[in-house]
């Protein structure tokens, strides 16, 4: 199960994430880049400096080290996919800004994920580990299972918008399900480890989503100055392509260790972005109510 999971699965379910954020781009949204600059900058910054940073100081902090640093590092590396499209649209933020910053940030990880990975191996596990992304073969597949998937479901949608608009909420069910087997494989083949891995690890990947939102979305409020943006924000910065860091973990580098903290982070953010939701949703309430009142 789990050799086919890594090899079939998780390849698969990427992709067909990737075709669900294509399926959901429209013309507008790589326009609005250029019509509201401030609020993408500010959240494209984010995602590509202060994550990576964020994830060092945790890893410190938490005393990782090896292949359990390695792994949460990398998924810094990962934008988030449809999971902060999905979520930014139940919490009434911005879902055109969410959209677009999961599509650039998506075309700029397959350059970062193999020069800043390789970087996090030297780093945390020496110069002399056993472990190494090749950086030309580490592009190519990060290009043929995220980049040509997002570029066929724009295709579609070009071609057939109706049924685009059908078929991207299956595509995002369909790919969640072959996660969560992935997940429940990975623990498997740990075996008696993956209790001492999770010990280890899970603080600092449950530290690293409440964080990264958290800032995020102070950031965006405070320069921006916009709730519905600065809520966007908060969840692509927040929410990271757990699948995506499965495939290089597991795939490319062929480890189980290193696929614990995104793992654990793939199910904690589901419980703290819902958690973010519920704030957000009952913040509007109640400014409504006082509205209405005065």
């Amino acid at each position: 199960m789990y050799q086919a999971l890594v090899g079939i699965g998780l390849p698969a379910a990427l992709i067909l994430i990737m075709i669900g954020v294509g399926l959901s781009l429209t013309f507008n949204d790589f326009t609005r880049v250029f019509a509201q600059p401030r609020a993408f900058l500010v959240g494209i910054t984010c995602q590509m400096l202060l994550l990576p940073v964020i994830a060092v100081l945790i890893i410190d902090l938490a005393g990782l080290s090896g292949e359990l640093a390695i792994g949460l590092f990398i998924l810094a590396l990962c934008p988030g996919g449809t999971t902060s499209n999905l979520y930014s649209f139940l919490a009434k933020a911005d879902v055109g800004l969410s959209i677009s910053l999961t599509t650039v940030a998506g075309f700029i990880t397959t350059f970062t994920v193999p020069l800043l990975g390789n970087w996090a191996i030297y780093h945390y596990a020496g110069a002399n580990s056993q472990f190494e992304l090749p950086v030309l073969i580490t592009w190519v597949k990060l290009m043929a299972i995220t980049i040509i998937p997002t570029l066929i479901g724009i295709g579609i949608r070009l071609q057939w918008q109706g049924f685009a608009e059908k078929a991207e909420p299956y595509v995002g069910r369909l790919s969640a399900v072959i996660l969560i087997l992935m997940i429940i494989s990975i623990a498997w083949e740990l075996g008696e480890k993956v209790m001492s891995y999770l010990l280890q690890a899970g603080f600092a990947a449950l530290a690293l989503n409440v964080l990264t939102m958290a800032l995020g979305y102070l950031v965006g409020k405070w320069l921006v100055d916009n709730e519905r943006q600065a809520r966007t924000i908060s969840l692509e910065v927040g929410l990271q392509n757990g699948t995506l860091a499965l495939l290089v973990t597991v795939t490319i580098l062929d480890s189980a260790a290193m696929s614990i903290g995104p793992s654990v982070y793939s199910l904690l953010m589901l419980v703290t972005a819902s958690l973010f939701t519920m704030a957000v949703l009952r913040k509007d309430k109640t400014v409504q109510g006082k509205a209405v009142t005065s």
